[in-house]
């Protein structure tokens, strides 16, 4: 079975779902080596900064913060060597601690012998030879999976669980023994990359004891995450939180979170969830859970502890703005995570309806058809689509939403190795809305929801406001492996916009540019216009009379994107009036 999914993988975790496509948007291996010209002297001061805090997250293994870190710099500086050497290294460090904080996977180097786990690196690498979107470099998985063995040895968890009780002296020569192995061989082919594992398996257990399961699932898992950003082993449970996201219902507590600095920033929360009930909010840091320190966990660990039995009671520590700590019992629940928010008309003078979409799931564009005629029951005269925050979804689910306002032309085209990757996407007449349309994007905006702000944009349907975003422009597919419940996400193809624009690296830049100016408390905001002409974007102009000032919902307030989305709306229809 293959799920066809643009979703972005930044680091965050939901606990309505415990599922983060960890560390996501690069395409270089940890064996890449610096490209001549690329010192840290000539490097501009805002990269040798990332630089040295990167190193002093890395000091303290402090691996989620550091990916998060890396993966940020990387946005304003996207060709910088180093920076992408120490983004993935990160991520070889974040991979361990995660794999080791995850029970499903320490199973599989239990009950898996050397053959059997030698089986399943080679139906990943088979999942890979045949579905992957360029042509893998055997060589380099190959070689990553030796780095990451040996990050592994250092790796406390990884010697405890392994009983790894050897001293230094002996992993040191293991690690030179491996390096002078794979530098003897040359690996063309998935059956040679099989080959050099198990003879690094062979290696490993005669000098330190450790077992054949332990270091093929090691190449296993480096092979998958060194693909790019977007690919990544998963674990059983992990697959089984993805097809629970795909479907939109878990059992947990309702939190979307990220690593913030040792702690669990919750970035949101949702309606009706139990934490909701409890008080919880977006903007709130999870600092212990059950009296255990979160600087005391890895990000996998706490956020695992949040898990639980439905109906089970934790007990989460939350510190809040200006606001002294407090300790909350949150029973958890099953969740169901809304395909739509926030569906209201949001101006009533001139009809403008708002509907937020915060991830593109299998009942999205159905649950979306009824609410468009039930805003167009409550008089809908334009309509407003917020996709911030939407880190994406299913593919289907984006071109399905595109379909209902794009009357005409393409939605998306995607382009693969295998040519059954390859498709066009055109719009359908039949059933579309033609409502006046403004789209709300911001850098947190990624894949499926690119997709569909893409298709608005190039199709000239309506508006686009916010900020530039993420970037992401490829497509993957979800493939279960055969012995161990686990499976692999695969990018399979790229993405292109409907006329021929990729979308990696670069996003989609809005028609209305509306970002924070600075970073401090007061929230200033500037705007900047790009695209259409003003009138056309719902701007006034000298031979469009200024508009009323009608009431707006309170959750405006303080929302700029949000309040310059109305009046591009009530804009566009004082000119059809």
């Amino acid at each position: 079975m293959q799920v066809r999914l643009s979703l972005s993988g930044s680091l965050r975790h939901s606990v309505f779902a415990l599922f983060a496509a960890c560390g996501l948007a690069l395409f270089t291996s940890v064996a890449a080596a610096q490209q001549p010209g690329i010192s840290a002297a000539a490097q501009s001061p805002n990269v040798s900064q990332a630089l040295e805090e990167g190193r002093q997250l890395e000091s303290q293994s402090r691996w989620a913060d550091a990916l998060t870190h890396y993966e940020e710099a990387l946005r304003d500086n996207p060709n910088d060597q180093v920076l992408q050497q120490r983004f993935d290294e990160a991520r070889l460090h974040y991979g361990i601690d995660r794999r080791y904080a995850d029970a499903s996977f320490l199973r599989s180097i239990h009950e898996l012998n050397a053959i059997a786990a030698q089986q399943l690196y080679n139906d990943l690498l088979l999942k890979i030879d045949t579905h992957y979107v360029t042509a893998p470099q055997w060589q380099d998985l190959t070689k990553r999976g030796v780095t990451s063995l040996e990050f592994a040895l250092l790796d406390e968890d990884f010697r405890q669980h392994n009983a790894i009780r050897v001293a230094q002296p002996q992993v040191d020569g293991l690690c030179a023994e491996m390096r002078s192995s794979l530098s003897r061989r040359l690996v063309r082919t998935r059956q040679e990359a099989v080959a050099a594992a198990s003879e690094i398996a062979n290696l490993a257990s005669a000098r330190v004891g450790l077992s054949g399961s332990a270091t093929m699932h090691e190449f296993t898992a480096a092979a998958a995450d060194g693909l790019d950003n977007y690919s990544a082993f998963l674990t059983s449970d992990q697959l089984r939180d993805v097809y629970a996201q795909i479907e939109g219902n878990f059992v947990g507590l309702g939190v979307e979170l990220k690593a913030d600095n040792q702690a669990l920033a919750i970035v949101d929360v949702i309606p009706r969830s139990p934490a909701e009930q409890a008080g919880l909010k977006a903007g709130d840091r999870i600092v212990a859970v059950d009296g255990k320190q979160t600087t005391e966990l890895s990000t996998d660990e706490a956020a695992g502890m949040l898990t639980g039995v439905e109906g089970s009671i934790v007990q989460v520590t939350i510190e809040s703005p200006g606001v002294p700590l407090r300790t909350v019992a949150v029973r958890r629940a099953h969740v169901e995570v809304p395909s739509l928010e926030d569906v209201k008309i949001i101006e009533r003078q001139y009809g403008v309806a708002y509907v937020r979409i915060p991830v593109f799931q299998k009942t999205t564009a159905r649950d979306l058809e009824a609410a468009l005629w039930d805003l167009h029951r409550q008089g809908m005269r334009s309509l407003i689509i917020d996709l911030r925050r939407n880190p994406g979804g299913l593919l289907t689910s984006s071109v399905e939403l595109a379909d209902k306002f794009v009357a005409d032309g393409g939605i998306v085209s995607t382009r693969g190795r295998n040519h059954a990757e390859d498709f066009d996407y055109r719009a359908h007449r039949g059933g579309t809305w033609r409502v006046p349309l403004v789209v709300l994007i911001d850098g947190d905006s990624a894949s499926a929801s690119e997709i569909f702000a893409a298709a608005i944009l190039d199709n000239r349907r309506g508006t686009i406001v916010g900020e530039r975003s993420f970037g992401k422009g490829s497509v993957q597919g979800i493939f279960p492996l055969g012995n161990n419940g686990g499976g692999v996400r695969l990018t399979t193809a790229s993405f292109y916009s409907p006329n021929g624009s990729p979308i990696s690296k670069v996003g989609v830049q809005p028609d209305i540019v509306v970002r924070r100016a600075t970073s401090d408390a007061e929230g200033r905001y500037e705007t900047t216009y790009r695209g259409p002409q003003p009138a056309e974007a719902g701007e006034r102009t000298a031979a469009q009379p200024d508009l009323p000032q009608p009431a707006v919902d309170p959750q405006t307030a303080g929302d700029e994107a949000l309040s310059k989305a109305i009046d591009v709306a009530r804009g566009q229809m004082a000119l059809r009036q």
